[in-house]
């Protein structure tokens, strides 16, 4: 089979290399993210692992040899799946690479605006030295964390979250409880949305649009904050804006916008009480050797006609 790396900014593929060697196989670099351009460089390609590119049903179209892609990472937005599927070509990512990297990162992000640590540091340094500025703080053993998406690393966030001694309740109407997730209290999303004193995003952005918009952070608490480290999209930016302006919430720590790269100068980022991070949740240099791997295990798998390991989609 031909197999093509369609895109990658990583500075080596020599991981993926050595998978591929070792199973005898080959695999070619391209630099390809737009529809035009993974046509022309990778059109006679069976197997595709991208990261940026567009794999539209006008590229399935274009290259019929198509069997499999797989993607780097959790999200397959850049695939066509509907597509996909009709044409029998079997997509795949990697859900499980960096899950504690993600539930970690949600959790620095949480502990950093419960405990001011940020804000004051810079008031700290710039203003004065005087504890008084961070009034209030609270307990985390008296405050509640809502759980929205409890996968792999929605569980795994709410099982750090409850070790420091918060209360943690759950959306998902997937979840079915188990002994090791029964410290866990199934709400619905409104009831979660109230009560928390902060909120853990961890769902996917198919059909989570402007979850959280104008209606929903008036519906928080004005103590509670919101912490995005799944999508872009799920929070609507302009009325997060205009919450933290009005003081409907107390902050936001933001890891994935719905436009990204983001300018410096970006209107949002005046808000002292928001935290942002470049979409790095993601990141150790663990986490990032695994997912070059597993990519590449994954493709080995689908050319030897074993099953894979992680399908997103579901053929006949």
């Amino acid at each position: 089979m031909k197999i093509y790396i369609t895109d990658c900014d990583h500075d080596s593929i020599e991981i993926e290399k050595n998978v591929f060697a070792k199973a005898g196989m080959d695999v070619t670099l391209t630099n390809a993210k737009t529809e035009d351009e993974v046509i022309a460089q990778c059109g006679d390609g069976d197997v595709f692992i991208v990261q940026y590119a567009q794999i539209t049903r006008k590229v399935m179209d274009a290259i019929p040899t198509l069997k499999f892609i797989v993607r780097y990472g959790v999200g397959v937005d850049s695939i066509d799946l509907k597509a996909a599927t009709e044409k029998n070509i079997q997509v795949g990512n990697v859900p499980d690479y960096g899950m504690n990297e993600v539930a970690d990162h949600a959790l620095a992000l949480l502990l950093d605006l419960k405990r001011k640590i940020s804000s004051m540091s810079i008031y700290t340094k710039n203003t004065k030295w005087d504890y008084v500025k961070a009034i209030p703080i609270h307990r985390f053993a008296s405050e509640t964390i809502g759980v929205i998406g409890l996968g792999r690393i929605g569980r795994n966030f709410a099982a750090k979250a409850n070790a420091l001694g918060f209360n943690v309740i759950g959306y998902d109407p997937y979840f079915k409880a188990t002994d090791e997730t029964s410290f866990i209290k199934s709400v619905s999303l409104e009831e979660l949305v109230k009560q928390s004193d902060g909120i853990s995003i961890h769902i996917p952005a198919e059909g989570n649009k402007d979850l959280f918009n104008r209606e929903t952070f008036k519906s928080m608490k004005k103590t509670a904050v919101i912490i995005n480290v799944a999508r872009g999209g799920i929070i609507n930016e302009a009325d997060l804006g205009q919450a933290l302006t009005d003081g409907e919430i107390a902050g936001a720590g933001i890891d994935c916008m719905a436009t990204e790269p983001m300018q410096p100068n970006a209107s949002l980022f005046k808000h002292e009480n928001l935290i942002v991070t470049p979409h790095m949740a993601w990141y150790s240099e663990e986490a990032a050797a695994e997912l070059k791997r597993k990519v590449a295990e994954e493709s080995v798998r689908f050319a030897k006609g074993e099953p894979v390991h992680y399908p997103v989609n579901h053929l006949k």
